[in-house]
């Protein structure tokens, strides 16, 4: 025990034993500055700036660009590349099944396998057509009941009128047909070549369900009438009405001109079309 005693005072005294550390200058022996030391302060400092050096090097390392040149870490700048390539692939992926969707249409058209009717550009296509019909004009199940009970209801009722009895077509324009409905060319409609600027009238009562402009056939209005019958009007110069307007028959909706890439001249191509179906114009109204 004694001995062990006189050990631990042993090396508290080494420890807690001070010494002296002068600087001088060594031309003049002048001294400059000078303090004092122990074995204990020495360690103390020293493990105090060692673990200061080391969470500094952590944190210059971690937080700034100087870790891009370490093993393991991966550079800003290729995140973000492989982040913009990410996307680019992404892009060209959608171009690829649109064009792999373009190849297998131009196939079909190759090979035959495509209908007539849908090659057809002068007159409304088919299946634009059907949307419209399904959208606006086919009755749920529950409504054709309704309608149908309360057109038995009305059916004797003479203070009721039946629209398909007094329903008259009126010409939209006065003009003469250069081109007569042919639906073997799919030219299902009559064009009347009239006047520039020559009003376009309604040819029956009836609401407007499109009236927009189109590449091909220009400033297009169709209109919805009565019994299921619709009626096109193309290449007009300007429109004066709009989607959804109700319409008088005569009343005027358009001006006639020369509009889309699919018009030779100032003419009216004019469409009638029922329950989906396209008809001859001629068959109802007296163009002459």
């Amino acid at each position: 025990m004694e001995k062990k005693e006189k050990r631990g005072k042993k090396i508290k005294k080494k420890l807690l034993h001070k010494y002296r550390l002068v600087v001088l200058n060594e031309e003049t022996f002048e001294e400059r500055f000078s303090f004092k030391l122990n074995r204990l302060n020495v360690f103390v400092f020293s493990t105090i700036f060692a673990l200061l050096l080391i969470a500094g090097t952590t944190l210059l390392i971690a937080f700034t660009p100087l870790r891009e040149y370490i093993p393991g870490y991966s550079s800003t700048a290729l995140k973000k590349k492989a982040t913009e390539l990410t996307y680019q692939t992404d892009s060209l992926q959608q171009k690829l099944l649109v064009n792999q969707q373009y190849i297998a249409s131009i196939k079909k058209v190759l090979t035959g396998d495509v209908k007539a009717e849908t090659l057809n550009k002068d007159s409304l296509l088919e299946s634009v057509q059907k949307e419209v019909n399904q959208q606006f004009f086919e009755p749920s199940k529950e409504d054709s009941l309704l309608r149908e009970k309360v057109r038995q209801e009305d059916k004797y009722n003479p203070l009721t009128d039946n629209p398909e009895i007094n329903f008259v077509l009126f010409p939209p324009v006065s003009g003469t047909i250069t081109e007569d409905y042919h639906p073997e060319e799919k030219h299902f409609a009559v064009d009347l070549v009239t006047a520039p600027n020559s009003p376009v009238k309604a040819t029956a009562d009836g609401t407007v369900i499109f009236a927009e402009w189109t590449a091909e056939t220009g400033y297009v209005i169709i209109i919805k009438h009565n019994v299921n019958l619709i009626s096109v009007y193309k290449h007009n110069a300007s429109l004066t009405k709009s989607q959804g307007d109700l319409v008088k028959a005569g009343e005027v909706i358009a001006i006639s001109g020369n509009t889309g890439e699919f018009t030779t001249g100032p003419h009216l191509h004019f469409e009638l079309w029922s329950d989906g179906y396209p008809i001859n114009p001629r068959n109802f109204i007296d163009f002459n």
